[in-house]
C-alpha cells in the first residue's frame, strides 16, 4: 500500500510519512471465543519509528510548536522510551531541533533508542532520578526563549485530542468494548473523548499500584468538552510492575507472535492481550461481547533484551 504525506498545518511542505491508510482492523482468533468477538487496531503499522499512538499523541504538540515559530522542541523520558525517539525523528523532519532530558546519570552506554534518538539529530541531557521527579525545575532551570515543551509521554489534553482521531479511523461503532494499555492515561482519555456512549473504555495499567491514574485521566478531560463514555482502569497486570518482564510474560508474547503474527512489547502491548486472555476465562465479559483493542505501537522496551528472545 502506497505511503501518504501526512501533513502539519503550519507547514505545507512536512516531508514525514505517517501510514495512516496502513491502519487496519485485524481479528484475534486466540482471544475470541464463541461469547466474545475480539478484534484489534493496528496502530503499529503507521511507521515504524514514530509508531502507533506516539505520532496521535504528538500531532497537535508539533503544530503548536510550528504555529508558534518554536525553535527547540524539548521533552522527558527514559533510556528505552518510545516517546523520545519519535519526537526526535519527528523533530528532525518538521526542520526543528530536539533535545531530550533522559532520567539517568548517563554514566553507561547509550542505549539503542537513544543511539537512534541521537542520531536523528537529538540532544541529550541526563537528569539523576531524584531531580527528574522534578520536571517543573527541569524546565525553570533549563529552559530558553522560543523552546516548546512537550511532556512526557504526550500528556496532557493536546495530547488526548490527537488520540481522539484513533476511533475515527476506521468504522469501530459496533464494539462494545475498547481496550488499551495505561502508562500516562492521556491515550485513554482521547478514546474516551470519540467513543460512543454506549462503548465502555477499559485500560490495563501497566504500573504497579497505579490507583491514581483514574484521577490523572479524569484531570484531562475535566479539560475537554467532549466526555462521552465511561471508563475503567484494571490493575494486577503489570506483571512486577512498569517494565517489568518475567519468562512467563516473554512466552506469552512468543505464543502470541506464532498464533497472530502481530508483535508486541513487554511495556505496554503484552501486558494488555495477556490481560485481555485472563478476562476472557474469568468470563469477565457478557456473552456477545465485542472488544477492539488498541495496539498502540512502539517496541523500544524490547530493544534492552538480549537477541533472539522474541521471534520478531
Amino acid at each position: 500500500m502506497r505511503a501518504t504525506k501526512l501533513k502539519l498545518s503550519a507547514v505545507p511542505k512536512e516531508q514525514m510519512l505517517i501510514n495512516i491508510q496502513n491502519i487496519h482492523i485485524q481479528s484475534v482468533k486466540t482471544l475470541s471465543n464463541q461469547d466474545v468477538h475480539t478484534d484489534i487496531l493496528r496502530l503499529d503499522l503507521i511507521h515504524p519509528v514514530i509508531s502507533g499512538n506516539k505520532w496521535f499523541k504528538l500531532k497537535y504538540y508539533l503544530d503548536e510548536a510550528l504555529t508558534t515559530n518554536a525553535n527547540k522542541l524539548a521533552s522527558f523520558g527514559g533510556a528505552y522510551s518510545n516517546h523520545i525517539v519519535a519526537l526526535a525523528l519527528a523533530g528532525k523532519e518538521a526542520g526543528i531541533p530536539t533535545i531530550g532530558f533522559i532520567r539517568g546519570d548517563g554514566d553507561t552506554a547509550l542505549s539503542p533508542t537513544l543511539k537512534e534518538a541521537v542520531s536523528y539529530g537529538m540532544e541529550l541531557q541526563f537528569v539523576n532520578r531524584t531531580d527528574y521527579r522534578d520536571k517543573q525545575q527541569i524546565q525553570d532551570t533549563y529552559h530558553q526563549s522560543g523552546w516548546y515543551w512537550i511532556p512526557e509521554g504526550g500528556y496532557g489534553l493536546l495530547g488526548a485530542k490527537g488520540a481522539a482521531d484513533i476511533l475515527n479511523i476506521q468504522d469501530t461503532s459496533n464494539y462494545t468494548h475498547i481496550i488499551c494499555a495505561v502508562g500516562t492515561g492521556t491515550m485513554m482519555a482521547g478514546l474516551r473523548m470519540s467513543a460512543n456512549p454506549s462503548q465502555e473504555i477499559i485500560g490495563i495499567s501497566v504500573l504497579k499500584n497505579h490507583f491514581s491514574i483514574t484521577k490523572e485521566i479524569e484531570q484531562i478531560i475535566m479539560l475537554s468538552p467532549k466526555k462521552n463514555s465511561d471508563f475503567q482502569c484494571l490493575h494486577g497486570y503489570d506483571w512486577g510492575g512498569y517494565a517489568k518482564h518475567p519468562p512467563e510474560l516473554l512466552s506469552f508474547m512468543q505464543q502470541f507472535w506464532l498464533a497472530e503474527k502481530i508483535p508486541t512489547d513487554f511495556v505496554y502491548t503484552a501486558k494488555m492481550l495477556y490481560a485481555v486472555h485472563d478476562l476472557i476465562q474469568k468470563e469477565f465479559f457478557t456473552s456477545g461481547s465485542r472488544l477492539l483493542l488498541i495496539h498502540s505501537g512502539g517496541l523500544q522496551g524490547n530493544r534492552s533484551l538480549p537477541p533472539h528472545i522474541l521471534p520478531f
